[in-house]
């Protein structure tokens, strides 16, 4: 089984969900992070698509990764939950390079093989 890191919302708290294993596309992981961020804050799509002006359709296409969001858009969705673009770049490294750290990982209960020099 291979585990990536994809949110979950939790509590409040965000883990790792199963997926196929692939490197997350970085749309997509942009898109998490800012739904999480959102749904931290309380805001609903309405409110954040409005702050942005954009529809609360096209907000939901780029939280779910379907779209490719340029960036002054993405500059201006991290301008209205205020939330320092920085930010967005340093989580979505952290979530990759996560995903990568637990897809290499032996899963537990996996059989042990160790080579012997004679």
């Amino acid at each position: 089984m291979i585990i990536d890191i994809r949110t979950r919302r939790a509590g409040g708290k965000h883990g790792p969900e199963i997926s196929d294993g692939a490197d997350p596309l970085l749309r997509k992981v942009y898109g998490q992070i800012l739904r999480d961020e959102r749904l931290d804050q309380d805001r609903t799509l309405d409110d954040v698509a409005r702050a942005v002006g954009m529809s609360k359709q096209y907000l939901s296409e780029v939280e779910r990764g379907r779209k490719e969001p340029s960036s002054e858009m993405l500059r201006s969705v991290c301008d209205a939950l205020e939330l320092p673009i920085e930010h967005l770049l340093t989580r979505a490294v952290r979530r990759i390079t996560a995903s990568r750290r637990i897809a290499t990982r032996r899963p537990s209960g996996a059989p042990r093989v160790e080579l012997l020099a004679a």
